[in-house]
């Protein structure tokens, strides 16, 4: 992460400093050359209308005496420039300077062109002698048309200079405060960045390794806070989908464990009384009794090997539904009479109750009459010295059916575990009631294949009541 977090701080610094460098220098550049610019234009215009000024003093003066001198002494002394006067030979006839060294001296003939066609110049003029740079203009010297020559006014450009290079510095010292200010705020800005980015990393190597009770925690409202938002979801979705996994890793391997167990219980009985058989240890008079417990084992063999066989085809939605008007009072007295015998063994009773015009089903007769059996057989194996109740009655849009017995009951924990395959509520109970532990998850399964439903209460010691609602043929005619 550390790699991650100094490439962002890398690219967002080199990036900012880039932009701050880049545009700062830009600015000063563009200011340095904008204000020379303007103050040497500015410069300019000023030293024009003191030009013209002075040549408003001497206009009508065509002989320049001491008096001139003086004028001009004055001029240069208020107005803190360099005046020179030449005619119109270019000669340099006066000068505001204390010496006399400029004078007789001669200025470019194309000045004096200038000049003679009554226009303004502005140029440096460079004599020998002078040290420092000049900024000069030129005026015609006179009258309206009458022009007896020019007058230069000159000014040292040094100051100019100076401001420029002022102005420069200036830039340049915000330059270097603009870069240090932009690596405050790329640091910042990376570590704003790193930081939720090192969370998310973090946590999504644990839920890499299967850790998907961790989530990430960033409460900020951008695009990193949508991001762990994201992840969290989906962390919650990979955890539930794990969860599924391993409850259905957990219920395959209880089923093989427990497919093993059933067959194996009855196949270890059968294969010890073969055996005794074919060594002739029984005696005859016990064979038929021997015989009886390896055809009953068989029995509950063949039971175990079809219920398991229906409920892979109900969750493989193997199994279709002839589904028709069935009477479902029929149904009941004729499951009830198929367990009459087995019921009255244990000393209980089965009694039935339906309603007068109670509607037809819209169901599967034969998987009915399953849904029938399993729940009776049910009751009958956990009930001693007892009744079993079945009712029937109208419950728009379905046909209720109760199955109630006062057996031995199911505690508030089991109740939740009876649907699945091979659950047993006496599993440790008693070991008189024989069953493969599938009867109520093929029940569920086909209440539930007729678009119906399945509740059950029970309490321990007072009994069990399934209550079960099956699609009326009105309802599926609305």
């Amino acid at each position: 992460m550390f790699d991650i977090n100094k490439s962002i701080f890398r690219r967002i610094l080199f990036s900012s400093m880039f932009t701050v460098l880049l545009g700062l220098c830009v600015v000063g550049l563009l200011i340095s050359f904008l204000t020379k610019d303007y103050i040497v234009t500015s410069k300019e215009d000023e030293l024009l209308r003191k030009a013209k000024r002075v040549n408003l003093a001497v206009q009508n003066i065509t002989v320049l005496d001491e008096g001139i001198k003086d004028l001009l002494i004055f001029f240069d002394q208020s107005y803190e420039t360099r005046i020179w006067i030449f005619d119109l030979q270019g000669k340099i006839v006066a000068t505001s300077a204390k010496d006399e060294v400029y004078i007789g001296k001669s200025v470019d003939n194309s000045v004096v062109a200038k000049v003679s066609k009554g226009e303004n110049a502005v140029m440096n003029i460079q004599f020998e002698g002078m040290k420092e740079s000049m900024l000069s203009v030129i005026v015609p010297w006179g009258k309206d048309n009458k022009v007896f020559g020019g007058i230069i006014l000159q000014a040292p450009v040094t100051g100019i200079n100076e401001t420029i290079t002022n102005l420069r510095e200036t830039i340049l010292w915000g330059t270097l405060f603009g870069l240090l200010l932009s690596a405050v705020i790329a640091s910042y800005l990376s570590w704003t960045i790193s930081q939720p980015l090192q969370k998310i990393d973090r946590v999504a190597a644990k839920i890499g390794m299967g850790d998907y009770s961790q989530r990430i925690h960033i409460q900020s409202k951008d695009e990193i806070g949508d991001l762990a938002a994201t992840i969290n979801h989906m962390v919650e979705k990979l955890e539930i989908v794990d969860l599924e996994k391993k409850k259905q890793e957990q219920i395959r391997q209880d089923f093989l464990a427990n497919v093993s167990h059933e067959l194996r219980t009855p196949l270890t009985a059968m294969q010890g009384f073969l055996e005794a058989l074919q060594d002739g240890l029984i005696d005859e008079g016990a064979k038929p009794r021997y015989y009886g417990i390896i055809y009953n084992e068989t029995l509950h063999m063949n039971r175990l090997v079809d219920d398991i066989m229906d409920l892979i085809k109900l969750e493989n939605n193997e199994i279709t539904l002839s589904r028709s008007a069935v009477d479902i009072a029929a149904v009941v007295t004729q499951a009830a009479f198929k367990f009459e015998p087995e019921a009255t063994e244990k000393n209980t009773s089965i009694s039935i109750h339906t309603e007068e015009d109670l509607a037809k089903a819209l169901a599967d007769s034969g998987r009915l009459e399953q849904i029938c059996n399993n729940l009776i057989k049910n009751a009958i194996k956990f009930t001693e010295n007892g009744r079993i109740t079945i009712q029937a009655f109208n419950e728009e849009p379905y046909i209720h059916l109760v199955f109630s017995d006062t057996g031995i009951g199911i505690s508030a924990d089991d109740q939740e575990m009876i649907w699945e395959r091979f659950f047993k509520v006496d599993r440790g109970r008693s070991k008189k009631n024989q069953g493969t532990g599938l009867g109520l998850a093929i029940v569920r399964e086909l209440v539930e294949l007729h678009e119906g439903k399945i509740e059950v209460q029970s309490e321990i010691g007072k009994g069990t009541t399934f209550d079960v609602w099956i699609p009326n043929v009105e309802s599926s005619q609305k």
